[in-house]
């Protein structure tokens, strides 16, 4: 570790587990907008090249206006660590947009957040990370919410559910560059870098499909950008105050999420399954907060 090495704020799993939650429902919410861009609901279907570009771009604006303004101090970049981590974040967003214009909303979110499991898995062997029986338990029960969600013999398992699997291999990898930069770096300068970076990426990768936006398509390009940057600073900062095999099964709350946008905004009623599902996310989730709390409850006089 260098000196340039950022102080983590103090251990706090309670405040982690809420800033995940919170990243869950802004992130939930651009794939939502993802999906009316992908279809003809605000104007001509959009590539789901043009669309990751889009919640670069807003989501770039948003934090170099932010630095203009606060005018943070930075420390030197460890620039391999953002190149991956902002490619393999390119990558699963570019894909999950993709896999939510062929399959149906709930579907897509079920599979490609299967990356915590992934992201816990991963953090073993490149994070050195101690996952106990509870913390196995937990992931399992997510990931069987994860399946009842869904719904595996309905035919989800298509061209779209292949594309939402290669989304959750991206993102989950992404995790372990995540937790290695939050050691090393403030979440603020881990953002602007990423989001820099990526919006390089997409711009080259947009030009190739590029189509002018109507009034609509740029409203909810913007929305893309803004729900994502504010489901990153969640992201990142629960990152530092917890490990990410912890972290990493609340981001399941992202079903719970896109089943009550689909029931608010398109009136899609939740069925009996999905209720299953989402409940055995959510009680995956109290579980961790109640063993993660127990030893610091013991410690307190």
């Amino acid at each position: 570790m260098t000196s340039e090495t950022h102080q983590n704020p103090a251990h706090n799993p309670g405040l982690a587990a809420a800033l995940t939650l919170a990243a869950s429902a802004f992130a939930a919410g651009t794939t939502l907008l993802a999906k009316a861009l992908g279809t003809d609901v605000l104007g001509p279907a959009l590539h789901p090249l043009q669309i990751s570009h889009g919640r670069f771009l807003f989501a770039f604006l948003l934090f170099a206006s932010t630095a203009a303004v606060l005018r943070p101090k930075f420390t030197r970049p460890a620039w391999r660590l953002h190149i991956g981590r902002s490619t393999l974040g390119w990558g699963g967003v570019t894909l999950m947009f993709a896999a939510a214009t062929f399959i149906p909303l709930s579907d897509a979110t079920a599979i490609s957040f299967l990356n915590p499991v992934v992201g816990m898995l991963l953090a073993i062997p490149f994070l050195g990370e101690r996952i106990g029986p509870w913390r196995w338990g937990s992931a399992a029960l997510a990931f069987v919410g994860a399946m009842v969600l869904t719904r595996p013999g309905a035919g989800a398992i298509e061209f779209g559910a292949i594309l939402a699997l290669m989304a959750a291999l991206c993102m989950g990898a992404e995790l372990i560059f995540i937790k290695l930069l939050s050691g090393r770096e403030k979440p603020f300068q881990i953002l602007l870098v990423n989001n820099a970076i990526g919006l390089v990426i997409s711009t080259c990768a947009a030009l190739f499909v590029w189509q002018t936006p109507t009034l609509a398509q740029w409203a909810a390009l913007a929305g893309i950008g803004l729900l994502m940057a504010s489901a990153q600073t969640c992201f990142v900062n629960a990152m530092t105050r917890a490990d990410a095999s912890f972290v990493s099964p609340f981001f399941y709350a992202a079903l719970a999420f896109a089943t009550l946008y689909d029931a608010v905004i398109f009136s899609v009623i939740p069925d009996a399954i999905s209720w299953l599902g989402a409940g055995l996310i959510i009680t995956a989730a109290l579980v961790l907060v109640w063993r993660e709390a127990r030893p610091r409850m013991r410690q307190i006089p």
